[in-house]
Order: C-alpha cells, then structure tokens, then sequence
C-alpha cells in the first residue's frame, strides 16, 4: 500500500488513528472490555488489547500520536540539494567514465565521499526516491539515427508492407 507521505500515515490519517485511540481510552475509562472496544471502532482485538495496555501504563498521553513512523533521513536538505546537483553531473565527473550510469552502488560511493555517511543499497535506493528519481534503463540508439529518414520510410515502405 502506498501512503501519501512515502511511508506510513498522512497528517489527517494519523489524527484520526489518534482520536480512534482516544475513544478506545474512554471506554476503558467506562469499563468496557477490550473485544467489545474493538467491535465497536471495527479494529482488531490485538491493537485494543495493546492500547489498553498503554491506556493501563500511561493514561490517555501514552495513546497520543508519537508523529511519522521511520527512519530519518541522514542526509541534510542542503545536502540533498549538493547531491542532485551532482547526479546531475553524470558519473564521469565523479570518475566513472565506462558509461554513463548511475548505479546504487556508485551513488552509494558518491554520499561518502561527499558527506561521510555510509548507505546500504537499499537505503541508497529509498534515498534516491525521496529526492525525486526513478529507476531507468537508458535507451539503447543509434548515434547517426536518423528520426526524419524513419518516418519517411515508416509513411512509404512500411505502409506498403502491411498492406
């Protein structure tokens, strides 16, 4: 499932994840039990039964919403900004020059030498993906491809092929 966010609840879903809490929080209070707390707000037993025992624990602050879940980001937003800037410079400039791909592991190598922070692959990839890239596979063509010759042919030849 895909979240607005890139991850976990929005804003508004959080608040009302929260306001599901707190009612559960009141009928506690009024002494009702946890499997009925959970037919009445259509959630599952397990999370009645784990949010009456934060309820028990800590009262109707140990119910609030702590924020967004996951990790956050090691990179700063000036240095998100250095980093697509020098993405954008291709990899020759960082010495690959065997071609022009950027790949996870050569990004990888990238952050640390620019910031000296080490990143998995995978955490290079969700990385990538928060500053707006995709993963591509760059289109294999023809340098003297001619687009104009190819119409031409495609409106005259081809057009008699097909029929």
């Amino acid at each position: 499932m895909r979240y607005a966010d890139s991850g976990g609840l929005s804003a508004g879903g959080r608040a009302k994840r929260e306001e599901m809490r707190m009612r559960a929080a009141r009928m506690f209070a009024a002494g009702v039990p946890a499997t009925e707390v959970a037919a009445r707000l259509r959630v599952s037993t397990k999370s009645a039964y784990q949010w009456r025992r934060r309820w028990q624990a800590g009262g109707m602050t140990a119910l609030a919403s702590t924020g967004p879940g996951g990790t956050i980001c090691r990179l700063s937003p000036d240095q998100l900004l250095r980093l697509r800037a020098e993405l954008d410079l291709g990899p020759a400039e960082h010495g690959w020059s065997e071609d022009q791909r950027w790949t996870l592991a050569r990004v990888a190598t990238l952050i640390g030498r620019l910031f000296h922070t080490s990143y998995t692959l995978r955490g290079v990839s969700y990385l990538l993906h928060r500053i707006g890239y995709t993963p591509q596979v760059p289109k294999h063509r023809a340098v003297q491809r001619d687009e104009d010759a190819i119409a031409a042919w495609r409106a005259t030849t081809w057009a008699k092929v097909r029929g």
